[in-house]
């Protein structure tokens, strides 16, 4: 199992997509041709994967943006990460 941290860097898998649907999102694999829906806080943290961000930039840009307790949401984002990195829609640290 990956440990999400702080410091962790997030990217999408190679083969997955983010797309805006209405008033939400579906991530599409390619590689499976799997397709997930997102609710509307899994669509607003891949909008800041990057690539370049680490969990604590996410999750500070998060606060900014819903009225969340900080220690609360850096608990419940590394958990989001770990289960996205286990459906292989981001990709594993250091891959």
């Amino acid at each position: 199992m990956v440990e999400i941290v702080s410091g962790t860097v997030l990217r999408l898998a190679e083969d997955a997509s983010v797309q805006h649907v209405g008033d939400g999102a579906v991530v599409l694999l390619a590689r499976s041709g799997q397709l997930y829906t997102c609710n509307g806080t899994t669509e607003a943290f891949l909008d800041k994967v990057d690539g370049a961000r680490n969990l604590d930039q996410i999750v500070d840009l998060l606060c900014e943006e819903f009225e969340v307790d900080k220690g609360t949401l850096d608990q419940d984002m590394a958990a989001l990460a770990t289960d996205l990195i286990s459906e292989g829609i981001l990709a594993a640290p250091g891959a």
